[in-house]
């Protein structure tokens, strides 16, 4: 049985040099939210599985190889033999801001149903890990998605909102019903509200409601803010490690990988928010989605005085 079992779409990633109208070189890669966390986890020594379906073509077996490679079970995925891997693009366009571009609609990973995850589901894991983005895709993604969360397991949602895939009132629409059957709940400061009921206006109102429903932990990210963590029991908070910042894409995911690894090392609050902080620096700190997270053995690296050499 592994630590933890995430669910999603894993596309195909094209990285810019320069805004894409000026022509230039593309880096191929993989990225993915949930295929983020599986890799940040094994690399952290924990027992990941991914499931999600790819095509039938070149990129969904680069997606599968480099999961593999990163120690992620991928046992229990599936292959459309009709439908493209999806595609996403990053491109730089002006100072540190990235504007990142989808070709994910038809994509093998929109047909992911719930008897695609019923194997893995009934398996069983620590930990089942959801973001968002998934219910986004479509009425099957969705589906496994509200499957999922009824799973026995302790149940993790990163909200995870995109704007190009869908509306915050579409998204509030989705996701309220499934915060209810949500352990912990994983949200950005300014997307709390679509997990929450309407009438609660205020961040502590929201908190409240959350916890109301049966969320055990609220876990709110900051950016570099750092993070804080509520409970029935209090708040705990961290500030951010302080790194310089290369790429913020796939932090978030980093973030999450980092905290759910405390809670299967039986950490505290405190030190699981300590590590969340600190794998979340590593994402920043390097460029791509998750090329940067950090090994077990590493964890302790950005303790290291800037410019040193490790010899």
């Amino acid at each position: 049985m592994p630590d933890v079992l995430t669910i999603g779409e894993a596309m195909a990633a094209l990285r810019a040099e320069r805004p894409l109208h000026l022509g230039g070189a593309l880096h191929l890669t993989v990225a993915g939210a949930e295929a983020n966390v599986a890799i940040g986890l094994s690399r952290l020594g924990h027992r990941a599985r991914w499931v999600g379906v790819n095509g039938a073509d070149e990129f969904g077996r680069l997606i599968l190889r480099t999961l593999r490679a990163e120690g992620v079970d991928v046992s229990h995925a599936a292959v459309d033999e009709h439908a493209p891997t999806g595609l996403v693009i990053f491109e730089p366009r002006v100072a540190d801001l990235v504007r990142v571009g989808y070709y994910r609609s038809g994509s093998a990973g929109s047909h992911l149903e719930p008897r695609h995850a019923a194997a893995a589901l009934e398996e069983g894991a620590r930990i089942v890990h959801l973001t968002g983005v998934t219910p986004a895709l479509g009425p099957g993604p969705r589906a496994a998605v509200e499957a999922a969360v009824r799973s026995s397991a302790l149940v993790c949602l990163d909200v995870n909102h995109r704007s190009r895939l869908w509306s915050a009132h579409e998204a509030a629409t989705v996701l309220r019903p499934l915060a209810q059957h949500v352990d912990v709940l994983v949200a950005s400061d300014d997307e709390l509200a679509l997990v929450c009921p309407p009438h609660a206006r205020r961040e502590s109102e929201r908190v409240e409601a959350l916890l109301a429903t049966g969320v055990r932990e609220v876990v709110i990210k900051r950016g570099a803010d750092g993070a804080e963590v509520f409970t029935a029991t209090g708040s705990t908070s961290r500030p951010a490690v302080r790194v310089p910042v290369k790429d913020t894409v796939g932090a978030g995911d980093a973030f999450v990988a980092g905290y759910l690894s405390g809670i299967l090392d039986g950490l505290g609050i405190p030190d699981r928010l300590e590590r969340a902080v600190t794998t979340g620096a590593f994402a920043v700190a390097a460029a791509g989605d998750w090329e940067g997270l950090p090994f077990r053995e590493e964890l302790d690296l950005l303790r290291a005085a800037p410019g040193s050499t490790l010899r």
